[in-house]
């Protein structure tokens, strides 16, 4: 897309317009009539449309073209151009979306202006259509564990089709990197990726933002659905939608097509629809805040992103793969980890999961040395448990308790974290606490602690009934 397509019924214009643009380096196509237009931009979109207002022996006048043009490539400017300009003219031109009017008979030196203002417009409406297409690149998803394993499973399984997708999971656990994965791999993979914040839009812009607008002041709005037509769209924490926007949406759903706001022309467009929540949305639904037919519109594929603690084993692969990335694109240095922070990492708990994670690392690469593998005295601690003179911080619950009592709820605590942290490896567990394996299974037994490698339970769990401490 990198010529100039001109439109006019009198052959010697397009030959005028043609030669002074060739001159000036431009590659130029011809068009005498709307039939020849239509076919021309069919064939391939031109940086830029040169369009006659007047056109005879056509089906279409230019600004019905226009119009088209509008709908169908956006991202082409059209400079009007007429014998018989006049403001009323120019002003129903531009309200139409025209990038500009000239009137003929033209100076040459002001139609060039104008054509190298509107092919910089074209340039750098090209670019931000590839990176929005781009956006995000392709979604790198890190693991080993077997909650990650099943989860690539399940996302792999629906690259192949165009159903929707409901993602559900904790906050920061990765369901935006899940959706755009099933997109970087699906046939849609060239087409646009478009996401809408449900929680971030207000909810009195949330048409607008969606539907686009069409206005005598501003003229034609695209909003998302329309920049998303042929990719997918994902509706990021979906039950924040509001209740009116759930209607409509669900009639998109349904028809696959719109009318922008302010505006009367039906517009069908091609979408794949994967969504997201952190809440119950059956919950959602009894309590009247979501709709149940968009519920089960939505919830064609159910798939559940598991929360960082469900998948411990992957968090030194993704530690490193974010010290990486930040060593790429910010400069920042590029360490190891030792053994103790491993440790560390792998028994905190991570309340905002693979986000929160990502946040630590930065701010450890920012605040840290620049050099050197990262160690456990470098990472934040939980809940502030040495204070400065290396006394431990007891909770509240274990400080009311017996030695022998705290003791052993002490290490009940430690040695399931361990065997989770091992992925329920007792051999390595053994090693790391630095205990044989058969007095581990002998202390494991005094505690009341099980062990177990069904999928999707907790590896390791307390056999009794007494209360967590």
């Amino acid at each position: 897309m990198s010529d100039i397509l001109i439109v006019d019924d009198e052959r010697d214009i397009r030959e005028l317009v043609s030669d002074i643009l060739e001159d000036e380096g431009y590659a130029t196509r011809k068009a005498a009539n709307s039939d020849d237009c239509i076919a021309a931009l069919e064939e391939a979109p031109p940086a830029l449309l040169i369009l006659d207002i007047w056109l005879k022996d056509s089906q279409m006048d230019g600004i019905d073209i226009l119009k088209t043009v509008k709908r169908d490539y956006p991202e082409v400017p059209v400079v009007i151009i007429s014998g018989h300009g006049n403001v009323e003219i120019a002003v129903a031109a531009i309200k139409q979306g025209a990038y500009d009017f000239i009137e003929k008979p033209f100076n040459i030196d002001q139609l060039m202006v104008v054509i190298r203002r509107a092919m910089e417009t074209s340039r750098l409406r090209r670019e931000n259509t590839d990176l929005r297409r781009k956006d995000g690149g392709v979604a790198e998803m890190v693991g080993v564990s077997p909650a990650f394993r099943t989860l690539i499973g399940q996302l792999d399984k629906v690259t192949k089709s165009n159903g929707r997708v409901m993602l559900t999971g904790p906050a920061g656990s990765g369901k935006e990197v899940a959706a755009r994965y099933i997109h970087s791999n699906s046939n849609r993979s060239g087409a646009p990726f478009i996401t809408v914040n449900c929680a971030s839009i207000e909810p009195e812009r949330m048409e607008d933002v969606l539907f686009g607008r069409e206005s005598s002041e501003r003229g034609i709005e695209p909003g998302l659905l329309e920049q998303a037509d042929g990719g997918v769209v994902f509706f990021d924490e979906v039950a924040d939608m509001p209740a009116g926007t759930q209607s409509k949406i669900l009639r998109v759903l349904v028809d696959q097509q719109f009318v922008r706001l302010g505006g009367t022309e039906k517009l069908k467009v091609d979408l794949r629809v994967i969504s997201s929540s952190n809440r119950d949305l059956e919950k959602e639904i009894a309590n009247g805040t979501f709709r149940q037919e968009l519920f089960h519109r939505l919830n064609v594929v159910p798939i559940n992103v598991p929360a960082l603690s469900e998948r411990r084993e992957d968090i030194p692969l993704l530690t490193e793969h974010f010290i990486a990335h930040f060593n790429t694109t910010q400069g920042l240095p590029l360490r190891g980890l030792s053994d103790d922070a491993v440790a560390l990492l792998q028994t905190m708990m991570w309340p905002g999961n693979v986000r929160q994670l990502k946040n630590l690392v930065e701010r450890v690469l920012i605040l840290g040395e620049t050099s050197g593998p990262i160690q456990a005295k470098d990472l934040p601690r939980e809940e502030e448990k040495i204070e400065t003179e290396g006394r431990v911080v007891l909770s509240g619950a274990l400080a009311t308790l017996p030695l022998r009592e705290a003791r052993e709820a002490f290490e009940r605590e430690y040695l399931l974290t361990q065997i989770n942290r091992f992925g329920g490896n007792i051999s390595r567990t053994a090693s790391f606490v630095g205990m044989e394996r058969s007095a581990l299974h002998r202390k494991l037994k005094s505690l009341g602690v099980v062990t177990s490698n069904k999928a999707g339970s907790r590896i390791a769990r307390v056999e009794s009934e007494e209360p967590a401490v």
